[in-house]
Order: structure tokens, then C-alpha cells, then sequence
């Protein structure tokens, strides 16, 4: 995911908000405070104002163009968009079943494993990839989690409607209103209630559908993950790990879409409104899942 852009503006107002630590006191403002004394100061002597005036105008100007000071806003934005991320994962999983939530934990195992087998390769390599990885496997975390909020919500539509009744129901509709004048009360009330009931069998052909593209997208997933952590363990290089990734997030761009464009059957809590993180999740109780074994040693020579 990209990082997130941030403006002169920005950095402006972080700088004026921006606190220093003193000692036992804390994190103090300490531009506020001297602007408070010198405004103070400056019904005695209207001088103070101009050199309170002048002397923050400096100090913003020279804190929010230091590149070091940059470099701290952004990390502090970055965690806190990781943090949401993970709370948004968190609520997601514990809305799963037990069977989705280990489906959703193996997975998330297999990624750290590629990250720990990439991780290793990268000790003999020019540069390092590790950000784009990590984040091209959030995005297939994402994506999987999604498509499993969304198997679940599906089933549980289609538990709660007798899609053979309703069909049965549909069919006895039409032949009544076969048999009567088009244009009478009845029939027109009868026509209504079969509008509704066609429509809710329709829902009910698609959801089935989309249960179908769903189980299908998710086998997807996993042996795409496996077939990663397989071609990492036997030697291949961290270019050709982010080539691989690139190409499969790719190809999961066409799925996220269909998911957006059927979020009527989804509903809002697997909207794709927040993007994946730049780093794997983390699960409460993610020390329910044993640590993987180490990545096998790479030959050399």
C-alpha cells in the first residue's frame, strides 16, 4: 500500500502541536507555552508580541521543514495506520467461525514463514525488499480475510431461507395470477408479493454464486501462498519473491473488484474502503498457533 502523502500543512501543524520531553514534567508544548508567556508579557510591553510572533513563525518554519522531524511524523503515522488496521483484522476474525479462524491463521502463519525464509535469502543480496513483500502479502491476508467474512455472511443467508419453499411459493403465485383478471385488486396485490419473492429467489441464485467464487478464490489463495513459501525455501532470490507477489496481487485486483461490486450481498463490514497495511497483522491470539520451523540452511558454492 502506498504510504500515505503528507503536505507542507501537515508537517506545519505537527510541528506546532509537536511536544519536547522535560525531564519528570513530561511531554510539554514548549512553543504554546512561551507564546502564552510572551502574550502575556505583552500587555506590558507590546514589543513581546512581535518577537512571539516572529520567534514561532522561525521555529515552525525551521521544525517543519527538518528532515529528521519529517521522518518521526511520518513513522508516527504509519503506526497509527498499522494499528487501525490490525483493530479492523482483529474484529473481522472474531466474527469468524472456529473452522475460518484456523483457515485464516494457517495462512497468516505461512507468510511470517516466507518472510523468515526471504529474510535469510537476503543476507547474500544487494538491497533489501522486505517492505514490498510484507506488504504484498497484507495484501493477500486483506483480501483472504474478506473473502471469509463474506463466505460466512453468505451461509448464514442461506441457512435462514428455504430456498425450495420459496420457489414452490413463486410458482403457486404465477398460477393464481394466471387464472385471474390482470387488472382486479387482487391480482395486483398478488403481482406485488410476487415481485418480492422472485427477487429474494433471485438473491438466493446469486449468493449461491458468489458462495461458489468465494470457495473458489480462497483455494486460490492458499496454494498461491504455498506455492511462494515452496520457491523461497528452495533458493529463489528476493527479486524473483517480489515478481511473484506483484504478479499474484495483481491478478487478486480482478476479485477485490467483484467483491465491491457485490457488496449488496456482502454488506458494509467487508467493504474495501481501508487498504491492506504494510506489515502482516497481528492477532491476539496468535500464540495459539505453534512457531514454524526455521527455514532450511542455503547451500553455498
Amino acid at each position: 500500500m502506498p504510504g500515505e502523502r503528507l503536505g507542507y500543512l501537515d508537517y506545519l501543524r505537527e510541528a506546532f502541536r509537536h511536544r519536547v520531553r522535560i525531564g519528570w514534567l513530561g511531554h510539554m508544548p514548549l512553543n504554546q507555552m512561551a507564546l502564552a508567556v510572551l502574550g502575556m508579557v505583552g500587555f506590558v510591553n507590546p514589543g513581546f508580541w512581535f518577537l512571539g510572533a516572529a520567534g514561532e513563525v522561525a521555529y515552525l518554519a525551521f521544525l517543519s521543514t527538518n528532515a529528521t522531524f519529517q521522518k518521526v511524523i511520518q513513522g508516527r503515522r504509519l503506526l497509527a495506520r498499522q494499528a487501525g488496521h490490525d483493530e479492523r483484522v482483529q474484529r473481522l476474525f472474531e466474527a469468524l467461525g472456529s473452522e475460518s479462524r484456523e483457515r485464516y491463521r494457517r495462512l497468516l502463519q505461512q507468510c511470517r514463514v516466507i518472510l523468515g525464509i526471504s529474510q535469510t535469502v537476503e543476507e547474500d543480496s544487494l538491497g533489501t525488499l522486505n517492505d514490498l513483500k510484507t506488504g504484498g502479502l497484507s495484501q493477500l491476508l486483506w483480501l483472504f480475510l474478506r473473502l471469509l467474512s463474506s463466505r460466512e455472511l453468505i451461509t448464514t443467508h442461506l441457512s435462514q431461507v428455504d430456498s425450495e419453499s420459496l420457489g414452490q411459493e413463486v410458482g403457486r403465485l404465477k398460477a393464481r395470477l394466471a387464472q385471474m383478471t390482470p387488472d382486479s385488486p387482487l391480482a395486483r396485490s398478488l403481482a406485488g408479493t410476487l415481485e418480492i419473492q422472485s427477487k429474494r429467489l433471485e438473491n438466493l441464485r446469486r449468493a449461491r454464486e458468489s458462495f461458489d467464487v468465494i470457495q473458489a478464490e480462497l483455494d486460490r489463495i492458499e496454494r498461491q501462498v504455498q506455492l511462494l513459501r515452496e520457491e523461497s525455501a528452495v533458493g529463489g532470490t528476493p527479486e524473483m519473491l517480489s515478481v511473484r507477489l506483484d504478479a499474484v496481487t495483481a491478478t487478486l485486483g480482478d476479485t477485490s473488484r467483484w467483491m465491491d461490486q457485490h457488496a449488496d450481498l456482502f454488506g458494509a463490514l467487508v467493504s474495501n474502503e481501508d487498504e491492506a497495511s504494510t506489515a502482516l497483522p497481528r492477532l491476539k491470539d496468535a500464540e495459539a498457533t505453534p512457531p514454524p520451523p526455521p527455514p532450511p540452511a542455503r547451500q553455498k558454492g
